[in-house]
């Protein structure tokens, strides 16, 4: 993934919103975590992974793959918050060692920790396991990448039209 590229995507968008909405001198990183959880358990209701007494099934990859790129966002901001957007990435997506709803238990202690810590291990643990339930979610890198940039220019339209 282009890392370099998606967190100045996002750090631009940050400070956008953040002058838009006089919010420069605001710490929002608690708002952000919990942003990201919003997000986290939007993503699994549309995976509807959780739902053991419910046959049916899971909402349009299209779908998933905005409510999972919502999640990318926060990540980043979240990273940039704490001083990791210049941090060297190379993460390849493992092949899977948990199913889906324990993927997103998972991913629920990694925010928790990094919430506490803020140190980049816990950032870096963070992302990974994100990524790795996109892999999960059959959704590739240059999928994310993608839906990423659109929903990047919307966030963008969203702000010019006071959304």
């Amino acid at each position: 993934m282009q890392f370099e590229k998606l967190f100045r995507m996002q750090q631009a968008l940050d400070q956008h919103i953040e002058k838009k909405h006089g919010l420069q001198e605001e710490d929002l990183f608690n708002r952000k975590v919990l942003a990201l959880l919003v997000e986290l358990g939007e993503l699994a209701n549309e995976t509807r992974c959780f739902k053991f007494w419910s046959i049916k099934p899971s909402s349009e990859k299209s779908v998933v793959l905005e409510e999972f790129v919502d999640g990318i966002h926060f990540i980043l901001s979240l990273g940039i918050e704490c001083g990791y957007q210049d941090l060297e990435y190379s993460m390849k997506i493992q092949p899977p060692t948990s199913s889906v709803s324990e993927q997103f238990l998972l991913i629920y202690e990694y925010v928790n920790e990094f919430k506490n810590s803020k140190n980049d291990q816990d950032f870096r643990a963070l992302l990974e396991s994100y990524l790795q339930l996109g892999a999960l979610l059959g959704i590739t890198y240059e999928e994310m990448e993608k839906a990423y940039f659109t929903k990047n220019e919307v966030n963008y339209q969203r702000q010019q039209s006071n959304y």
